[in-house]
């Protein structure tokens, strides 16, 4: 497959193709679908109303159902060493952790995104102001190069700008990916994101002087970030 492309295709037959031809990337940086088992449905009043709209967003565009380990499969056959950073909610951690750290032997570290202005929505429960990056290697190196850029906490509001350009729900900061990128791997390497979105991953590679490849599944959100790639 060719490099510095987005694919509007199921990430799995991406994978195989890429697989079967012995390619492999340097990093994965991606956000896969969180799997989130309920979505709230009984709303007390207009605040709660407001989230209805976004939980819609995330079950049409079939953002709920979590990854499978088939697929983790996958990706860790992609990799010339193992160098992974997944964005998941609560309910993922331990099967990232079961396969990456207790099978597979990885090095391990949770990064947050801690958000400044979600919903104050907290009856019963704690705010959901919080996003979780799980980061897995096995021999692959992480280099910051400042004091800042070494901080596993990254502080800053929902990224509503970028989602109004774009139009995909769960879009990430671009700034974080920078990070992630910038810190394991190097230029001229390639990065892979099998669920490419908006093309946010693909942007900041372009950015960083890295090479990329992304699948996307969604012929939406493949033709924004083919437009977002063109602009940047």
């Amino acid at each position: 497959m060719k490099i510095n492309e987005i694919y509007n295709m199921d990430c799995t037959q991406g994978l195989l193709e890429l697989i079967s031809t012995n390619q492999k990337a340097d990093l994965i940086v991606t956000d896969p679908p969180y799997l989130i088992k309920s979505i709230h449905s009984g709303y007390k009043n207009e605040l709660e109303k407001s989230i209805r709209n976004y939980n819609n967003e995330l079950i049409d565009n079939g953002l709920t159902s979590g990854v499978s380990n088939e697929l983790f499969k996958l990706l860790w056959d992609c990799v010339h060493k193992p160098n992974f950073y997944f964005f998941c909610n609560r309910a993922q951690i331990q099967q990232y952790l079961d396969f990456f750290v207790t099978k597979n032997k990885c090095s391990w570290e949770m990064l947050i995104w801690h958000k400044t202005n979600v919903p104050p929505l907290y009856s019963n429960k704690y705010l959901c102001d919080k996003e979780y990056i799980m980061h897995f290697r096995k021999g692959a190196s992480c280099h910051p190069s400042t004091y800042q850029k070494a901080k596993t906490v990254f502080v800053g509001t929902t990224n509503k700008k970028d989602k109004l350009l774009y139009g995909h729900p769960t879009i990430k900061p671009i700034e974080i990916i920078k990070t992630l990128i910038e810190n394991s791997s190097y230029e001229g390497d390639l990065v892979l994101d099998p669920f490419m979105g908006s093309g946010t991953t693909a942007v900041a590679a372009k950015q960083l002087k890295r090479n990329f490849i992304g699948f996307e599944i969604n012929k939406q959100f493949y033709k924004a970030s083919r437009k977002r790639l063109a602009s940047n």
